[in-house]
Parts: C-alpha cells; structure tokens; sequence
C-alpha cells in the first residue's frame, strides 16, 4: 500500500506541469503584432495631417501617402485643397505631390541620407490657411520583424510550457527510481513529498516574473483594451466623424407620447341624404379635391305619393308667382295714380313668389316624375380616402360614401401627466419629427387645448396641439413623440444622441486620441430633450467625440 501511494506522490509534478501546459500552451500570445507601417502626424486648431510610409530607402526615390483631414470633425479636406511640402532644412529635396481622393494625397521623393527628417506643410482650404510641421520622417529604418517582435515578447524555447511538462514527466521519473531504492519508507516518503512542492513554486515563480517581463501586458482571457486603431483609410470609407465637446446651453425638455388626429377644417365624411342609386361618381380614390367641387349624384326614386305633392307644390308655387308677377305689373303700369303702399306690397310680393320659384326649381327641377337628382359636393378640401362605391350601387340615407382628408391641417392628441402638464405653464417650445424615413426636419407645434378631464385609469391628461405647416408628413392615427422644451437653462457638456452607443449594457462614447488612435470612454447620462444629451461623467471639454459612424466604431472595437 505505502509502495502505491509513493509512486502516486511521485507522478505529481508532471501532473501539475501538464495541468500549467493546458492553461497556457493554447492561449494567444500577448505580444502585439509588429507594425506594418511608420506613421508621424502634426495636429493644429484647423488641421490634422498624417504621414504612413513603408521603410525609406536614401537615395532612392520614396513614396509615403499624406491624409489631411479637419481638426475637428474629422472630415478630408475637399479638391480645393492647395499643399506645399518641403523639406526643413534641406530645400534641395523637391517633393511631387499627386492628390489621390479628397484628403489623400501621394508624396513622392528622395531623401540622400539616412536620418530622420521634417516637414513643413502649407495648407490652405476653406477652413483657413496654415503652416505646419511633421517630425520624425525616418529615413533607413525597417520595420520590426516577427521573429523579433516575439524575442522582444521573451518567448523562448526554454520558457515553452510543454518544456517544463516534459521536464517535469522526467524529474517525476527519477525521483521515483531513487525513492524505491531506500529501505526506510517513511523517510523516502517525507522527501518525495517536499521535492513534489518544487516545481509547482518554480513554475509559479517563474509565471510571475514573466509577468513583470510584459510590463502589465494583458494576460490571456482579460477585458478588451479601451483603446484601439483605426486607419485613416477605413475612417474615410466609413465617413467618421467627430465633434469638439465644448460646454453649452442645454435646454432641458419632456418627451411625451401623442397621436395625430384631423383638424375639424381637415376632415370631412360624405353620406347620403336620402336613399337612392348613384348614377355618377366625379371623384377616385386618392384624388385631391377642393372645397365645392362635384362628387357624386344620386337618383332618388320618388313614389306616386310623394309625386303628387311635388307636382301640388310646383302648381301651387308657379300659381303663386304668376299672381304675384301680373299684380306688381298693372301696378307698376298705374304706378302715377296707384298708391305707393300698394306698389310696395305688390314688389314684395313678387319677390317673396320669384325666391321661392327658384328654391323649388333648384331642390326638384324638372325632376318632376317619379325620380329626383341629389348631388353631393366637398365641403372642404383635401384627399379623397378609400370607397367601394360603383355606378348603380344603391345606398341608403345616412350611409357613408367616402370621406376627405386634408393632411395640410392636422392636430395632436397627447398624453400628458401632471408633472409634464406643469411645464406648458412655461414652455419655451414644443417640437416633433415625422416617423417618414430621412426626413430630420423639426416641426414646430402650437398649444389648443389644455386638459379639462383627467383619465381615471392611469391619471393622464389629454392636451390638444396643432401642427404648424405639417406639408403632409403626418398620417391620421399615428403615433409620434413631443418635445416640451421649458425655459429652464443650464451649462452642460451635450453630446447627440447618435453618439452614444452600447457596449455591454452601458453607454459609452468613442473618443479621438490621436489620428489612429481611439479610445472608448463609459458616461453617466444626465436628461435629454429628444436630439441632445446631458453628461455627468465620462467626458471632458475638448475632447473628441465620434458623432457618425459610431455602428461601424461599436463594430471595429468589439472584433479587436
């Protein structure tokens, strides 16, 4: 038994070098790759120039791109952009420079010695002119190799993880051949034991002091690093762009959910007055129509009672006016000797009868049989909606035909709860957006009707807005958001809303450090009025922050 659990103690080292082997033998090397490229860049308040060039052999002709591109947003500078570059001190270097895109442009040269170099560039565009210096253009130098990024890292062959599992199958089995060749058990065992603990201390040792090696490298399995590389070329692709965080005036405001409904003015429903057939139909679906025109005409069907007493009335009021017409005519024959008063009476008379002849002839006309003519006409202007209604069709009193919409003149129906609703006492402003695609146009609104009941259910209160000048974004039923803007105004730092993007269930901005460098940067967000965002914490004045392109940044940080 004792014999069994020897060689077990024994068979520890290779086991705990093996386990060491599993851990890190696979994982990634944390050496940074070699850089593929030189680059030395010159910043000022208009301009940020970039210069990437492979390895410069002197005197040879040499090529290096230049990317010019605004300070602040980030944008190239346009094909109206006049450079100059020279040489500091050295004006017999002549350099020939050949616009490749908007902000790249192709250098070419030959430096005769190897050293470093400087250059001056005088840049002029709409922004401004300026003068600037590039440092440090290295002329000779070649770019680190592989091989020697990873003698630089301290991967050696003897620092290997499957050396020291073979090292320690080895040592296990030696240790086993000594140990069973002494006759007392317990001291072979007592010494089998502490010699076990050996390799695990000196591996561990020797892991610690690789980790001062790498000077706090990031060991494998860690958290991705806030900064990482963008080159210039994918940041013009991806059109990124940046802002100058300045502290401003913030108007703080209140989101609220609303619907859009018609205007009284903006709306109207057709139906018939009476039952009939429609024998004419002057309108289609989606036609725009104006307030009078002609839409449709129904023929009512009229029975032998109702006939009766149409021909009775039209008998009794052309009767009527023949009378009235034949009295005011031998009066007015008379009127030297009649009396005045008589005169008078008898021309009113006679307009009174002339009125109501026209009345009846315009309501029955000659419609005098057993049918009757109703035309229906748009009471306002606007957009004919959807009908099912054809030539023929019977329909019957109070139905409706179609109805009108004028989307030119549209209210909004808000929700509104007590604390929002204390705002409109000192609004400042209230604006809206349309849900139509690409359409950032800002919408101002007026204030119709404050709340006069409240909702039981969830203690809202509807306010009514109008929409000034809506040009037909706005549909009926749909629902859109509001910004109540108070008076109230502070100084923050303020970043659009497309800026902020979400990285691990938190908010976060990118931030430009250098021409290819990015940093990510984790914010406190404070209120926000629909477009801008109050920042607590995480931002600085100054700094550069990504306001387009934040999907393609979000995108090129987490495949790092």
């Amino acid at each position: 038994m004792i014999k069994k659990m020897l060689i077990l103690l024994l068979l520890i080292p290779s086991l705990v070098f093996a386990h060491g082997g599993e851990d890190l033998g696979d994982t990634k090397k944390t050496a940074a790759a070699p850089a593929s490229y030189f680059s030395s860049e010159a910043v000022s308040d208009l301009y940020e120039l970039l210069v990437k060039y492979q390895p410069l052999i002197p005197g040879k002709e040499s090529t290096f791109m230049l990317f010019a591109s605004n300070f602040n947003s980030n944008a190239p500078v346009d094909s109206s952009t006049t450079l100059q570059i020279a040489v500091a001190g050295n004006p017999n270097i002549k350099l020939v420079i050949t616009r490749v895109d908007d902000g790249v442009y192709e250098v070419k040269g030959v430096f005769p010695e190897k050293k470093s170099y400087n250059l001056t560039v005088n840049i002029n565009s709409v922004l401004g002119p300026d003068l600037m210096l590039i440092n440090n253009i290295t002329v000779g130098k070649l770019l680190e190799t592989v091989e020697a990024a990873a003698v630089h890292a301290g991967t050696y062959w003897y620092q290997s993880n499957w050396f020291y599992g073979i090292a320690g199958i080895l040592i296990g089995l030696l240790l086993m051949f000594f140990v069973m060749k002494k006759t007392n058990r317990k001291v072979a065992a007592s010494i089998a034991m502490l010699l076990c603990l050996l390799p695990t201390a000196t591996y561990n040792t020797a892991s610690a002091h690789d980790g001062e090696d790498n000077g706090g490298a990031a060991k494998p399995g860690g958290t991705i690093s806030t900064t990482f590389m963008v080159e210039k070329e994918t940041q013009f692709l991806f059109g990124i762009r940046t802002r100058k965080m300045e502290t401003g005036d913030f108007n703080q405001s209140t989101q609220v959910l609303a619907t859009v409904v018609p205007s009284p003015q903006g709306r109207a429903v057709i139906q018939s007055p009476q039952t009939g057939k429609i024998v004419a139909l002057k309108v289609s679906v989606g036609q725009g129509v104006s307030a009078g025109q002609l839409l449709a005409v129904i023929e009512q069907q009229v029975d032998a009672g109702t006939q009766i007493n149409i021909l009775s009335q039209r008998n009794s009021v052309e009767s009527e006016f023949n009378a009235a017409k034949a009295q005011y005519e031998r009066l007015k024959a008379i009127e030297d000797i009649a009396a005045k008063k008589d005169v008078t009476e008898a021309k009113a008379r006679y307009e009174t009868a002339l009125k109501n002849k026209q009345l009846f002839i315009s309501n029955a006309g000659s419609n005098t049989g057993n049918t009757k003519m109703i035309t229906l006409t748009a009471p306002v202007s606007g957009v004919i909606g959807t009908f099912n209604y054809s030539i023929g069709a019977v329909i019957n009193a109070g139905e409706t035909l179609f109805d009108i919409t004028n989307l030119e003149k549209v209210l909004v129906e808000a929700q509104v709860f007590a604390n929002d609703a204390a705002q409109l006492k000192t609004v400042d402003k209230i604006t809206t957006s349309s849900n139509i695609q690409n359409d950032t146009t800002s919408y101002q609104l007026k204030l119709v009707s404050t709340a006069q009941s409240v909702n039981g259910a969830n203690q809202s209160q509807k306010v009514i807005f109008e929409i000034i000048h809506p040009k037909s974004q706005f549909k009926i039923g749909e629902n859109i958001n509001l910004n109540i803007f108070s008076k109230n105004i502070s100084r923050q730092i303020v970043v659009l809303n497309e800026a902020i993007a979400e990285i691990n269930g938190k908010p976060a901005v990118f931030i430009k450090d250098k021409a290819e460098q990015y940093s990510i940067s984790y914010i406190n967000k404070g209120t926000s009025n629909g477009k801008y965002t109050s920042i607590l914490k995480g931002i600085e004045e100054g700094e550069r922050v990504v306001t387009v392109g934040v999907y393609q940044m979000k995108t090129i940080y987490l495949n790092q």
